[in-house]
């Protein structure tokens, strides 16, 4: 309500954060873990005079500088821009409370591509330590960056303290409850993920025998830890998860099944790994790491699906609800109309909207107003066009309409008008993880014209009402 409504047909607004998220966070996971390879695998390579294994790693760190660095940064900035958009109301408040987090970031992200640059293209031309040290301050600071987003992030899940205005603070926001087990378990990603990410690029681009058991065997040990801190993280994440959002989680079958998912997939690699690289160095082969690699974004992947999932009706607990509104603007807007807006003075989007298509419904008293009455005085097919505009701000941050992303359409198959108009009335209640309504009980009768207007009728072959 207190930005305009960016709409992106089928997928909805905030999948397509989902999906430039996904790409982005399985490349910065590399950046963070095949930072730790490459520092000290260069050092090993050093130490054990391996010239052929300095080939190669000066030969994957241009691909690694070129993937997470370049492709990273873009996709970074993209999850900026489809935020800003999608989300403005939790972007806005997630840079207001966390300012000096975002600032030490980028300090430590600037620090990141200097170092990598410096790695990369001053390879030979340093001395062996200072080449080395290069690139453990890159290692450093790209899990630096880790763990100050992962805190942010976690925020979104759970703010703990924060949520008390006499303890809110950056510390008591960053350190909440979900801080340390989404770090455990994200550094864990970063781990497993870079190794697959090798196993596959070693399988592709090296046709020396020793050289690719060599790298099988050394990376074995950080990939099996690092699958054994995303089971760890794991159980943490679950453990400190609110009560609505593990209720979520259980009312949710097709969550049950992805969240068992990860553990499969997880326990699959591990196995996989330590019967592998671990135990038969010589069975990696492009079709084996092609696997792993298959099994590790498809649990890290669903992984972040449910992270997102299990917040609803928020988008961050407890502070913004997911149609972009505050909780304790609710009942404000109950009162004087969703249309109009919680903020205090001024026009709302949807208000400027209404007065310049339906001047007719302005109170004539006061333009500047909608006289919510004067509503159900419409035409139908007018009706129908307002009761869109609200479940475009209202609904459609969760749903499609006929096609994409959980399209509301297909849920509402054979009801009438009022069942429609009972459950906008009592949206929090049935299902408990959707936001409240947040209208007059004019605009929930507009709504329901506009939800019957698109309803499907009664699937056939039904047995008779």
């Amino acid at each position: 309500m207190h930005y305009p409504w960016w709409y992106v047909p089928v997928i909805t607004a905030p999948m397509l954060i989902a999906a430039v998220s996904i790409v982005h966070v399985l490349v910065s996971h590399y950046a963070v873990g095949g930072g730790l390879f490459l520092a000290v695998e260069t050092a090993h390579a050093y130490r054990t005079k391996d010239r052929e294994y300095l080939a190669y790693l000066k030969g994957h760190t241009k691909f690694f500088v070129w993937l997470t660095v370049v492709f990273g940064a873009i996709t970074g900035v993209g999850i900026w821009w489809t935020i800003g958009l999608a989300s403005p109301l939790a972007t806005e408040v997630l840079i207001r409370a966390f300012v000096f987090g975002w600032a030490t970031e980028y300090v430590f992200f600037v620090l990141e591509i200097a170092s990598a640059f410096i790695f990369l293209y001053y390879w030979g031309r340093l001395p062996e330590k200072t080449h080395v040290t290069v690139g453990w301050i890159y290692g450093i600071s790209a899990w630096i960056s880790l763990v100050l987003i992962t805190g942010i992030t976690a925020f979104m899940l759970h703010p703990g303290a924060w949520l008390d205005p006499a303890t809110r603070s950056f510390w008591s926001g960053f350190f909440n409850p979900q801080f340390l087990p989404q770090t455990v378990a994200r550094t864990g990603g970063a781990l497993l993920l870079s190794s697959l990410y090798v196993y596959l690029h070693a399988s592709i681009a090296i046709r020396d025998q020793r050289l690719r058991d060599l790298i099988a065997a050394r990376s074995a040990r950080p990939a099996l830890l690092g699958a054994s801190l995303i089971l760890a993280g794991g159980v943490g994440w679950y453990s400190f998860m609110p009560e609505s959002a593990k209720a979520a989680l259980s009312a949710a079958a097709v969550l049950n099944v992805l969240a068992a998912l990860i553990f499969v997939l997880t326990a699959v690699v591990f196995v996989l790994l330590y019967l592998g690289p671990y135990r038969n160095p010589g069975w990696l082969s492009p079709g084996f790491a092609g696997a792993l690699v298959l099994f590790g974004v498809a649990a890290f992947s669903t992984g972040e699906f449910i992270r997102e999932a299990v917040r609803k009706p928020y988008v961050v607990y407890n502070v913004v609800l997911s149609n972009q509104i505050f909780p304790n603007e609710v009942a404000q807007l109950r009162s004087r109309g969703y249309l109009e807006g919680a903020l205090p003075e001024g026009r709302s989007w949807t208000n400027a909207y209404v007065a310049r298509h339906f001047p007719q419904v302005m109170d004539s008293a006061d333009p500047s107003k909608i006289d919510e009455k004067k509503l159900l005085d419409l035409p139908r097919s007018e009706q129908i066009k307002i009761g869109e505009v609200l479940f475009q701000y209202h609904c459609n941050d969760c749903h499609a309409v006929h096609f994409g992303y959980s399209p509301v359409a297909m849920m509402l198959h054979g009801r009438t008008e009022e069942m429609h108009l009972e459950m906008i009335e009592n949206l929090d209640r049935a299902p408990f993880f959707m936001p409240p309504w947040a209208g007059t009980r004019e605009e929930a009768k507009v709504l329901a014209a506009y939800l019957a207007s698109i309803s499907p009728p009664r699937p056939g072959g039904m047995a008779p009402q």
